[in-house]
């Protein structure tokens, strides 16, 4: 089993940055891709960013040249950096880890809120 800690959701202005973290502990070998997923009220969950190993990213189109996705393997933690936030990229933002490439989807975390809000 793995168990995922996310922090760093909030309310942002439009514009704005946040760094979202999510911390890995358990069975970390299972965890070769980790992943951030977002859903929206009345929506389906999406992949919004993983990342093989530290080595290969994906990216959702949406997020493209806006988000970057880095880990830290030494501390176990993956990183969301999100800059220039839209107001449609208010969601809760969930970490996700697994075996799956690039949308893992083995273990959840248990999300945070982003408002991006004037």
């Amino acid at each position: 089993q793995v168990q995922l800690v996310e922090s760093g959701g909030g309310l942002v202005q439009p514009g704005g940055s946040l760094r979202l973290s999510c911390v890995a502990s358990g069975n970390i070998f299972s965890t070769n891709v980790m992943g951030w997923y977002r859903q929206a009220p009345g929506k389906e969950r999406e992949l919004v960013a993983a990342v093989l190993r530290g080595v290969m990213t994906n990216y959702a189109d949406s997020v493209k040249g806006r988000f970057t996705i880095s880990r830290d393997n030494a501390k176990n933690t993956v990183y969301l950096q999100m800059n220039s936030l839209k107001p449609e990229d208010t969601a809760v933002y969930y970490c996700s880890a697994g075996r799956q490439w690039p949308q893992p989807r083995d273990y959840w975390g248990q999300g945070t809120q982003v408002t991006v809000s004037s």
